[in-house]
């Protein structure tokens, strides 16, 4: 199974290759001449044409392959065949002289594909800039073709066959034409509403384009919408049997194929409205059916954007001191000033117009990991990252709302709970300190006042001063002098003194585990300032 279907996609994919080889010659370096041959065979039906055949039409029409010679000829049409545009004729030719057979032996056709695409391209080239009117009057035709088509369908025996065909074919051809017109229309009026050169006049001429064609246009849509949705939806159950009943009336090329399966298998591509999914694209053009809007919803968000960007250009106007925005004329005058300069010329007016005369870096500061020295060409630098702001609408400003300050109340208030958690904890532990002093050896600390204990001790013993002793032999060694060895914290009112004592064990037991300090005494009281201060209060 795995190899069968990779089999598949392979010959899928070399079908598509060799359709695709079919649009070459429009990027091909002969393209001009390619174009005007095949225009030649476009210009006919169903002919076979010899090299002096196409060498006359070529030279009638006057375009640019009018000079190709015989050789040349042949060979631009041998590449054309290659590339599947054009087919070898099966013409037998009847000469009457060896000279004329050679001339007339190479016969060729125009294939299938190739016509197709020569048309499109031609469309392309002829109107591809224009603005092209949306047949709204179409989308009338459409409504009222359904309500009578859904009528007749629904009363009682039906439509007869032949009109049925007949109303169909008019109905789709009637859409094609309305739904073609509406795609070409917003594609041009997005192509205008993208450029940031508009002057004063175009974009009056422009906003009175989409504010008036362009609502007309919306406001037909969705006037016309519901209705033609509510005649599919009375029509569809019907759909299927209608579609079959038009097929045993009228079976056209099926027919043929069907009749000539055994002897050449012929694809076959129905008119319009002959499949049912003519009739889903139909539906799903009014109404959302697959969950992903219909294109009455995209027509009215395309409308929504045009708006927009028209009011984007609005605001670079207003934004400007003289009004408009537009340097257009400026800068097809200075380009036709570098274009007639000489080069020496082109560099001056370049630092005359830009004031460009060493590399710098205006407005958008490099990266700080990258230091670009003042020589460095542009064409070699490295790039700088231009915000999307600027790069698209040529301003600084952020966009949008700015976001309420984040309150910080609640992370304030645990805080400060866990802050007076921790002084309560400590407190409580310096008081079981001070309780405990004198008595080690019968109580046993909690992990707290251990820890603020040898925290205490650790201060105490950084705090020791380093004295000389006179040992008995007369040498004088260095020691630790403990007798002066202290530590306090004043917000917890406790003082600690170590003191060194020979022979003294102290042993500290607490729930994390027993300490011993050998020749070491402690004596845990007061500060000096609470001390002071319970003595003031008993006074008075």
């Amino acid at each position: 199974m795995g190899a069968s279907a990779s089999g598949a996609r392979q010959v899928a994919d070399e079908e598509t290759r060799r359709r695709l080889n079919v649009y070459t010659y429009l990027s091909a370096p002969e393209r001009l001449e390619h174009v005007a041959i095949m225009r030649v065979f476009c210009g006919t039906l169903l002919a076979d044409l010899a090299v002096p055949d196409i060498m006359a039409k070529l030279l009638q029409a006057g375009t640019s392959a009018a000079g190709l010679d015989a050789d040349t000829l042949t060979a631009r049409l041998e590449q054309l065949v290659q590339w599947g545009n054009l087919l070898r004729s099966s013409h037998t030719v009847n000469a009457s002289s060896i000279s004329e057979y050679q001339r007339s032996r190479s016969r060729y056709q125009l294939s299938k594909l190739g016509e197709r695409v020569q048309r499109d391209a031609d469309g392309v080239l002829a109107e591809a800039d224009a603005a092209r009117e949306v047949s709204n009057e179409l989308l009338a035709l459409v409504e009222r073709g359904l309500r009578e088509l859904a009528d007749l369908v629904t009363a009682p025996g039906g439509i007869e066959p032949q009109d049925g065909l007949e109303r169909i074919s008019t109905l789709f051809v009637q859409f094609t034409e309305f739904a073609d017109s509406i795609r070409d229309f917003y594609a041009y009026l997005g192509q205008v509403l993208s450029r940031y050169d508009l002057d004063s006049a175009e974009y009056q001429g422009f906003k009175e384009l989409l504010l008036d064609y362009v609502e007309a246009i919306t406001e037909d849509v969705a006037f016309r919408a519901p209705r033609i949705s509510a005649a599919l939806d009375t029509l569809w159950p019907h759909i299927p049997a209608l579609l079959d009943r038009l097929d045993a009336h009228v079976q056209g090329l099926a027919g043929l194929s069907a009749q000539g399966e055994s002897r050449l298998e012929v694809r076959i591509q129905r008119s319009r409205g002959r499949e049912l999914a003519d009739w889903e694209g139909l539906r799903g053009w009014f109404k959302d059916t697959g969950g992903q809007g219909s294109q009455v919803d995209q027509l009215r968000d395309a409308t929504l954007r045009a708006l927009q960007s028209l009011l984007a250009n609005a605001k670079r106007m207003l934004r400007s001191a003289t009004g408009e925005m537009s340097r257009r004329k400026d800068l097809l005058r200075l380009a036709r000033w570098f274009e007639e300069a000489a080069p020496q010329d082109g560099h001056d007016i370049a630092v005359a117009a830009f004031g460009l005369y060493g590399t710098r870096h205006l407005g958008i500061p490099p990266a700080t990991d990258e230091v670009v020295p003042a020589y460095t060409s542009w064409w070699t630098g490295p790039v700088v990252e231009v915000p999307v702001a600027l790069r698209e609408r040529g301003s600084r400003a952020q966009r949008g709302r700015t976001s309420a300050v984040e309150d910080h109340s609640a992370q304030k208030q645990r805080l400060r709970e866990a802050a007076r958690q921790q002084a309560a904890a400590r407190a409580a532990a310096a008081d079981e300190l001070r309780s405990a002093t004198g008595r080690f050896a019968e109580v046993r600390l909690t992990s707290a006042a251990l820890g603020l204990l040898l925290e205490l001790l650790a201060t105490a013993l950084g705090n020791a001063q380093l004295s000389r002793h006179v040992s008995t032999d007369g040498q004088r060694t260095a020691g630790f002098d403990l007798d002066s060895a202290s530590s306090e914290d004043a917000e917890l009112r406790i003082r600690l003194t170590v003191r060194r004592v020979a022979g003294t064990r102290t042993v500290l037991y607490s729930a994390d585990g027993d300490l011993l300090l050998d020749d070491l005494e402690l004596d845990i009281g007061r500060t000096s300032v609470a001390v002071d201060r319970e003595a003031k209060a008993s006074v008075s």
